[in-house]
């Protein structure tokens, strides 16, 4: 009996592998609810590439670096937002997984004539080798997204310096100024359902481009003015053929969706039911007193105010400290020696202090404490989406900012009050707040002054959680003025990334010759040349930002 089992097995298995041998064992490997690449069509990556980089855009401008140009501070899990003690943790891998994804979208549409995505493509791929060489310095660009192709150039790219790349940016906005100059109805392609930036609107995508290298111009101001100087002008001068982004409608904004916390706004409390990573965001004290410095209405939409404001009173017995109709009573022999905020309003955390979560008399000192003594953000902060929850990668308001610093220096880019007016007000307009603009504006310390100062800073406050930019215009100026705390890891800020572990390990040679770029300071020494306080080309010469 076994015999004939075991017979009738080897028949069946025969039988099997005569059957599958006739078909090529390749049909096998595919996967048939997949997208085939060679055939796909570009929308069906690009609206990942769209959502990704909004949300690594505004993952900076939102947490760490809110942190560093001092709009919020941590009062618990604070080391990299509050000191700067980054240690290497930062990575551009997930920025280069959005680059190639782009590629892809850059290739099908070639390979389909679809002019309208190859422009859009050509703008993701300038905004985001931007933010790397911003970040970073120099950075594999030129041999970068070629892996697949092999050979070890490919392999392991080489650095390009900072100067190439924002060459190659600016180049290639440029091109995508032309793809994109075409009426929606010109293209044999549309993009509305992928598009969550602008729903396939070329002449937004045209605006944004151009906007972009308006940007890039005065990122290399300092360098290369000659260059910055004519490419600013060259945009101004005709805005027919290089239209840019001057109205708020206009803006590069991403809504979210607020299905998961992957699509959601970042440390929302809605998916986080401790609300924990809401809670340890503040908002910090630089940022709040310059805001009540000028009665800025946007702080009422960015903050709560206190909940229980501190009260010292003198006429009080010693030691008083107890909570009347929402105040905190305090005799003045109980903050000897204390720092304490007795702001009614609005109480920021100071930047890089010992011990935040105790900061003004906290009673629970511990970390993201619920100190009712500080200002948190505002509570629209805690939603998954809403109207104003939006990442925003350039603006209006940014625009015209930059517009009037070009004029400002005496360039041909418009009148420079008219610009930093327009500047001011697209900002309130972006927030819900046109009609506080006339107020705002007559202010004496809001009124245009004709200083690179004031316009630098009240860009500042327009970056409210896409404070990436006014780090980047902080180094390049050295407004705001700004000063670290006593527990920052150096006595100034930072102006760079540090190069990964794994890529110096990996592609050593190259990334080598990068660090032998970097200008080594006085604040870099303790590190060595890879180094947040180390210099990339941009800044290399400048003096600036310290």
């Amino acid at each position: 009996m076994k015999i004939v089992t075991h017979k009738v097995i080897g028949l069946v298995v025969l039988f099997s592998l005569t059957v599958f041998s006739c078909k090529d064992l390749t049909d096998l490997n595919v996967n048939p609810n997949g997208v085939e690449p060679t055939t796909a069509h570009p929308n069906l990556v690009l609206s990942t590439v769209l959502t990704e980089a909004g949300k690594a855009f505004v993952n900076l401008g939102y947490q760490d670096i809110a942190g560093v140009m001092q709009h919020t501070q941590k009062d618990g899990w604070s080391g990299g937002h509050n000191d700067y003690d980054w240690g290497g943790s930062q990575s551009w891998s997930s920025y280069y997984d959005v680059l190639r994804n782009n590629q892809y979208v850059y290739d099908r549409s070639v390979a389909l004539n679809f002019e309208l995505h190859q422009g859009i493509a050509l703008v993701m791929k300038s905004m985001l080798f931007g933010l790397i060489t911003d970040l970073w310095g120099d950075a594999p660009y030129s041999q970068a997204l070629k892996g697949e192709v092999g050979g070890a150039a490919n392999t392991f790219p080489v650095f390009d310096t900072q100067e190439a790349i924002y060459t190659g940016i600016l180049a290639d906005l440029e091109k995508a100024n032309t793809l994109l100059s075409k009426a929606k109805s010109a293209y044999t392609s549309t993009a509305d359902a992928a598009d969550v930036y602008y729903k396939g609107d070329p002449t937004k995508w045209r605006k944004l481009a151009n906007s972009l290298a308006l940007r890039y111009y005065m990122r290399i101001s300092s360098k290369k003015p000659d260059v910055a100087k004519a490419g600013i002008e060259k945009i101004v001068a005709n805005a027919t053929q290089y239209p840019i982004i001057t109205a708020s409608a206009d803006d590069a904004a991403m809504a979210f969706a607020g299905n998961s916390n992957d699509d959601s706004w970042p440390a929302n409390a809605t998916y986080d039911a401790s609300e924990s990573n809401y809670r340890r965001l503040k908002m910090s004290d630089t940022f709040v007193k310059a805001l009540l410095a000028v009665n800025d209405p946007r702080l009422a939409i960015w903050a709560n105010k206190v909940q229980i404001p501190l009260v010292v009173d003198a006429t009080l017995p010693a030691k008083t400290d107890k909570i009347i109709d929402g105040k905190r009573y305090l005799s003045p022999d109980m903050v000897v020696g204390k720092e304490v905020n007795t702001n009614p309003l609005y109480v920021g955390l100071p930047t890089s202090i010992v011990g935040g979560s105790a900061y003004n008399l906290s009673p629970t000192a511990e970390q993201a404490a619920k100190n009712p003594h500080v200002s948190w953000l505002n509570d629209i902060y805690k939603a998954a989406k809403g109207p104003l929850l939006k990442a925003r990668l350039m603006s209006a308001s940014e625009v015209n900012f930059i517009l009037a610093e070009a004029a400002q220096k005496g360039w041909a880019a418009g009148d420079a009050k008219a610009r930093y007016e327009a500047g001011v007000k697209t900002s309130l307009e972006t927030w819900g707040l046109a009609s506080a603009y006339p107020t705002y504006v007559a202010q004496k310390d809001v009124a245009y002054n004709g200083t690179q100062k004031q316009i630098i800073e009240q860009k500042w406050i327009a970056s409210w959680t896409a404070a990436t930019e006014a780090w980047f215009d902080y180094r390049r100026t050295g407004f705001p003025e700004l000063k670290t705390g006593p527990n920052a890891k150096r006595k100034v800020l930072p102006v760079r990334f540090y190069y990964m572990l794994d890529e110096r390990n990996l592609n050593k040679a190259n990334s080598d010759a990068a660090l032998g770029r970097l200008e080594l300071t006085p604040n870099s020494e303790a590190d060595g040349k890879n180094s947040p306080w180390s210099k990339p080309w941009v800044l290399q010469g400048t003096g600036k930002p310290w």
